[in-house]
């Protein structure tokens, strides 16, 4: 057994840097994720224009997102999170300012492009941190990381703004800057290791074409999570149940993406990805049953079996996408993984809801239950993807 298999990633400085960057990062990102719509309502937002202060940022995202290999590759990993982590993280004072809209719109907007940084750079980490074959552990521990954040702050915050002020949200929101310092370390080091190694051109067209397979079912899975994270709530907005079946969700959602990791390292992605996908799709359509009045304990165990197939999913195309591009090209990777992840939580959202309202010849919508069902459908039928071999992008 080798020494880098005998020792923690945990112990690696390399791996506790990339947490703390992560933790403070994300933190930063998830305390305005649901509080900052909420003030805008409070600005005089409608609940249809409220939801554009997420949807400016995450559209800043996913623009920025096509830039950051190029960025990577001209300033290094380490400069490039510094810089995001600054745009994250020094604007959030100003949405305590004010709750009016376009404000909010412009300073969320600048945040998304360094949220953008942070989320490919971070997910890019866990490949270049990590000793030979324990990517999908390093992955997994960077999926805890991100799921721990969501669990405890997306709520947490909520519960501040309505309580106590939005000023504490801005605080929180601020904390990415508190890892700059920890970015610029990883900085020095990849000085010194880009200096030992030789490096290679990047093929940036093969490994968007190498990674198109399993970020496409990143984006399915995706896609059908956000549906469900969205309207949950809608379908049952009384009552303890839509925060107990999110709940379950994230936190299964956290504990598979960790998890999922050491088995990726052990037995390799393509036996697993079809079947987390097809697990995902099955709390999906339990999910949609229990909504239709079978059992509210329905909606809550399929709740927490399709976050262990969503989280899964999301670490094991991660660690697929990697081992399918030459190092070179892992930024290029990251971005195209980044981008499906992103896009399909964006969509997923629209397209659930759209066909949840939709009636035939003008009759009686088909309700979020079907809508659920559908999607749980387009997530087994994209399940087989997990099985299709890829070549690396060097070819």
């Amino acid at each position: 057994m080798s020494a880098t298999t005998e020792v923690s990633l945990w112990r690696l400085d390399g791996i506790r840097q990339l947490v703390a960057v992560t933790l403070l990062g994300f933190v930063g990102f998830a305390a305005t994720l649901s509080a900052l719509p909420w003030w805008a309502v409070q600005g005089g937002a409608s609940l249809a224009q409220a939801g554009l202060v997420t949807t400016a940022m995450l559209t800043a995202t996913v623009l920025t997102q096509t830039a950051v290999p190029a960025m990577v590759r001209r300033f290094g990993s380490g400069r490039s999170l510094a810089v995001g982590l600054l745009a994250l993280g020094l604007p959030a004072p100003l949405l305590a300012l004010t709750s009016e809209l376009a404000p909010l719109l412009l300073v969320s907007a600048v945040r998304g492009t360094g949220f953008a940084v942070l989320t490919v750079v971070g997910s890019t980490l866990t490949f270049t941190l990590a000793p030979r074959g324990r990517h999908g552990e390093a992955a997994g521990i960077y999926g805890l990381a991100i799921g721990l954040t969501s669990v405890a702050v997306v709520p947490g915050a909520v519960a501040l703004a309505q309580n106590v002020g939005f000023w504490p949200v801005a605080a929180l929101a601020t904390l990415p800057v508190a890892a700059v310092p920890y970015a610029l370390r990883m900085a020095r080091q990849e000085a010194e290791d880009a200096a030992a190694t030789p490096g290679g051109a990047p093929r940036h067209l093969r490994a968007v074409l190498a990674v198109a397979v399993p970020s496409l079912l990143l984006l399915v899975v995706t896609l059908a999570g956000s549906g469900l994270t969205t309207f949950l709530p809608i379908e049952r907005p009384l009552g303890l149940l839509a925060p107990a079946g999110l709940l379950l969700f994230g936190a299964t959602s956290a504990l598979s993406r960790w998890r999922a990791g050491l088995l990726a390292d052990r037995v390799g992605t393509r036996r697993l990805l079809p079947v987390s996908a097809a697990v995902c799709a099955g709390g999906l359509a339990g999910v949609g049953l229990g909504l239709l009045g079978t059992g509210d304990w329905l909606v809550l165990v399929a709740a927490a079996l399709a976050g262990v197939g969503y989280g899964a999913v999301q670490n094991l195309t991660l660690v697929a996408a990697f081992a399918r591009v030459d190092p070179v090209d892992t930024p290029t990777a990251s971005a195209v993984w980044n981008l499906s992840f992103d896009g399909g939580t964006a969509v997923g959202a629209v397209a659930v809801g759209a066909l949840a309202a939709w009636g035939a010849g003008g009759g009686e919508p088909v309700g979020v239950p079907t809508a659920l069902w559908v999607t749980a459908l387009l997530v087994l039928v994209a399940a087989p993807l997990g099985l299709v071999r890829g070549a690396r992008a060097s070819g």
